[in-house]
C-alpha cells in the first residue's frame, strides 16, 4: 500500500513547509501551520479520460490567433460589466470576494436569473428550496438557470457535461472538495487543487467561471494567495452592511481597468443599479452647515461629485487628533502643513476629522482644493455656498495644481446644477463656452479670499 503523502501548509498565506514549525517565516503568523494530506495514489482529471480531448496544443503565429469568436458576454448587469472592463470574457475565471452578507450570492444569483444564457448556479451553502426563495423575490420568471447543489468537483464536472451551460457560478470556492486530495473542504490544498480543475475546464472549454469566496478577518480573500494569481479576475464587494449602498471594484482585471466603480443599492427584491452614484453621495440637507464641500473627481471613466465634511474643534487631550474615513491620512496631514505654513492657519493644536460621505475611498488628488476648504470652512464656522464644486490638487509650496479630464469633471458639475467650479489656473480648459461660472486660481490664499472675504 502506497503512503499518503502529506506536507505542512500555513493556513495564513498559503506558504509550504516540510515540517511543523510555530511561526510561518512569510507572513510572520503564529501557530497557522497545519499538516495536510497533498494527494492520494491516483489523479482523475476534471474530464474522465474517455472523453478527454487527446490533442496536443501546437504554437501558432500570433497574427493567425483569431479574436472575433470571443466577443464579452453581456451580464445584462450595467454596472458589472462596466467593472469587467464590458462584460464576462469567455474561457476567464473571476474571482469575488466580500464581507460575509454583503450580498455576494445576491448578486451572482441575479445575473444568472436574468442573463439570456444557459446558466448553472451551484452552491455548496444552500438548498434549492432556500435558493429559490431568494430567486422568487429577484427575478421569478428565469428559465435559463440551472441550480445544483453539490461539493465534490467530480460530480460538479458530470452535471456540466450533461447540460452543457453557458457560464457557470460557484458559490463559494472554500465549501469544493476534489477526490484527488484527503484534506478537508476550505484547506488551502484543498481551495487551490479545485481552482486548477476549474481553470483547466474554462481554458479548455471557452467557458466563464465565477468564484464566490471568503474573506478573512483581515479582509482578505481566504485561502492562499496564490489563488488571486491563478484566476484572470479579481473583484471586492465592499459595504457596510447596516447601509444600503454597495461598492463594486476590480483588484485585478487582465482583461479591462481596475480603476472602475460599480454601485448598487440594496433592496427587498435584490441589487438595484444605481446609475447616477454623485446624487446618493451628496446629502439631501438644505441647510447651510459649515465643514462640507463638494469636490468633482473620477473613477476609472465615470466622473462623480462627491461630498466632503470636516470638523475642527480644539484639542482636549493635548495631543491633536488627525482621523479619516475614506481619505488617506497622511495626505490630510499634508495639506494641513501647507494651510498652516503658506496660508498662515494655526491648526496643529486643534482636531481634525475628515469624512468622505457614501461610505467610498478615494484616491484621487483632485479632492485636495475641496478637503482645504471644508477644514477652513469648519475652522471659522463659516458655510460653502452649496452651489460651488471643487477640482485641484495642493502642491507642497501651496500652489493650485491642475488635474487630468477637467472637462468631464466640469460638465458633471453642469449636469448636477452646480453654478461655480474652482480650479487651477493652468487646467486646459476646452474652448468652448461653458455655462457654469469657472474660478481660475493659483495658490491656497486665493481660495480662502475668494470663499470668505
Amino acid at each position: 500500500m502506497t503512503k499518503v503523502k502529506t506536507t505542512f501548509f500555513c493556513q495564513n498565506c498559503g506558504t509550504q513547509f516540510s515540517k511543523w514549525q510555530g511561526q510561518c517565516n512569510s507572513c510572520e503568523e503564529w501557530n497557522t501551520i497545519a499538516e495536510e494530506v497533498i494527494q492520494k495514489t491516483e489523479k482523475v482529471a476534471w474530464k474522465s479520460s474517455e472523453t478527454l480531448d487527446k490533442r496536443v496544443a501546437k504554437p501558432q503565429k500570433i497574427v493567425d490567433i483569431s479574436t472575433s469568436a470571443d466577443a464579452r458576454i453581456n451580464t445584462q448587469n450595467i454596472e458589472l460589466n462596466r467593472v469587467l472592463g464590458g462584460g464576462l470574457v469567455p474561457g476567464s475565471l473571476t474571482l469575488l470576494g466580500g464581507e460575509p452578507g454583503i450580498g455576494k450570492s445576491t448578486l451572482m444569483l441575479q445575473v444568472a436569473l436574468q442573463m439570456p444564457y444557459k446558466t448553472l448556479y451551484v452552491s455548496g451553502e444552500e438548498s434549492p428550496q432556500q435558493i429559490k426563495m431568494r430567486a422568487e423575490r429577484i427575478y421569478p420568471n428565469s428559465s435559463n438557470c440551472f441550480i445544483l447543489t453539490e461539493t465534490k468537483t467530480q460530480n460538479i464536472f458530470r452535471q456540466i457535461e450533461a447540460i452543457h451551460p453557458n457560464i457557470v457560478v460557484i458559490d463559494s470556492v472554500q465549501t469544493l472538495h476534489t477526490d484527488n486530495l484527503d484534506s478537508s473542504p476550505g484547506s488551502i490544498s484543498q481551495i487551490r487543487e479545485c481552482a486548477s480543475e476549474f481553470i483547466k475546464f474554462a481554458k479548455e472549454t471557452g467557458t466563464p467561471v465565477v468564484l464566490i469566496g471568503h474573506i478573512t478577518k483581515d479582509g482578505n480573500i481566504a485561502g492562499p494567495k496564490i489563488l488571486e494569481h491563478m484566476v484572470d479576475t479579481v473583484l471586492q464587494f465592499e459595504g457596510d452592511p447596516n447601509h444600503v449602498y454597495r461598492i463594486l471594484r476590480a483588484q485585478k482585471n487582465r482583461f479591462g481597468s481596475t480603476n472602475e466603480l460599480g454601485i448598487y443599492e440594496m433592496q427587498s427584491n435584490g441589487l438595484r443599479e444605481v446609475d447616477n452614484p454623485s446624487e446618493i453621495l451628496i446629502s439631501k440637507n438644505e441647510e447651510d452647515l459649515s465643514g462640507t464641500a463638494i469636490s468633482a473627481t473620477i473613477e476609472g471613466l465615470r466622473p462623480l461629485m462627491i461630498e466632503i465634511q470636516a470638523l475642527v474643534s480644539t484639542a482636549v487631550y493635548g495631543t491633536p487628533q488627525r482621523s479619516t474615513t475614506g481619505f488617506n491620512a497622511k495626505r490630510l496631514n499634508m495639506l494641513l502643513a501647507v494651510l498652516e505654513k503658506r496660508a498662515g492657519f494655526k491648526l496643529g493644536v486643534k482636531d481634525v476629522f475628515l469624512n468622505i460621505t457614501g461610505g467610498i475611498t478615494v484616491d484621487d488628488p483632485a479632492i485636495d482644493l475641496a478637503v482645504i476648504a471644508a477644514v477652513l470652512s469648519s475652522n471659522i464656522d463659516i458655510a460653502i455656498d452649496k452651489s460651488i464644486c471643487f477640482a485641484a490638487e495642493i502642491g507642497l509650496a501651496g500652489e493650485v495644481r491642475p488635474v487630468t479630464r477637467i472637462d468631464q469633471r466640469i460638465k458633471e458639475a453642469e449636469k448636477l446644477g452646480f453654478t461655480s467650479i474652482v480650479v487651477s489656473k493652468y487646467c486646459n480648459l476646452p474652448k468652448s463656452k461653458n455655462p457654469i461660472n469657472i474660478i481660475k486660481i493659483t495658490k491656497v490664499n486665493d481660495v480662502v479670499n475668494y470663499l470668505f472675504d
